[in-house]
């Protein structure tokens, strides 16, 4: 009895210190929450990425390793940044939302990537001169990578990118990112209201600090479920 209840002290201490090692304002910041697209249970971690970012690529590894550290009640999703045209990033935030509205996004998710940067196939940076192309990659040429890598026909694809829904999703990715003062990419948000800040994590607090902000907002779900329903206020007499 004596050792079950020394485990519990420690673990109980052991959240508590975690707590405060976690100050918003310093490894996160508290914004406006916004609408998650998650099933009901679940907490959502976002990355706000571009397949034409750089960094977003050289993020990937970090990405595999907190997918595999994640809880079950947390889920990974992605927002399409398209604040840098020089690098083609508006046309792969319609591309990246096309494929979402078509069921084929994650199947073609690390392989958009090799295309941009490793392979070149759709490579956004001429590796002569490390600038922008001139030329960048078209829808025609994203359709045909999707039809390659999914079997999803180019010309469906490209119907698909130019619908109303795929313009409205693109309008709504804009806006949250700016309500979220989202500053750069890769940029993480967890449950759609702290945005963490990777100047001041490495990879493994990183983790960490998503783990225990998905615990946090798990415990702040349950515990409103957990209120009893106020009693309805009695009628006045007329």
């Amino acid at each position: 009895m004596t050792r079950i209840l020394f485990v519990l002290v420690a673990l109980v201490a052991s959240a508590s210190a975690q707590a405060q090692a976690w100050s918003a304002g310093v490894h996160y910041a508290v914004i406006p929450t916004q609408h998650s697209n998650v099933p009901a249970g679940k907490v959502e971690v976002m990355e706000v990425f571009s397949y034409g970012c750089p960094a977003c690529n050289s993020f990937r590894p970090v990405m595999k390793k907190l997918k595999a550290a994640l809880p079950a009640n947390a889920q990974l999703t992605y927002l399409p940044a398209s604040w840098n045209a020089s690098e083609n990033w508006p046309m792969f935030q319609r591309a990246f939302l096309t494929a979402q509205s078509l069921g084929i996004a994650d199947k073609a998710h690390e392989p958009m990537y090799d295309a941009i940067w490793t392979t070149g196939e759709l490579g956004v940076i001429d590796r002569g001169t490390n600038r922008p192309k001139s030329k960048l990659p078209s829808i025609e040429d994203i359709a045909r990578f999707y039809q390659r890598v999914t079997g999803v026909k180019a010309e469906n694809f490209v119907a698909a990118s130019k619908s109303f829904s795929v313009d409205l999703k693109m309008r709504q990715a804009d806006k949250q990112i700016s309500t979220m003062q989202v500053p750069s990419t890769p940029t993480l948000v967890v449950a759609g209201k702290y945005r963490l800040n990777n100047d001041n994590l490495t990879t493994d607090n990183m983790i960490a600090l998503i783990n225990y902000l998905v615990a946090k907002e798990s415990g702040a779900a349950k515990s409103a479920a957990a209120a009893p329903v106020p009693a309805p206020a009695p009628a006045k007499k007329p």
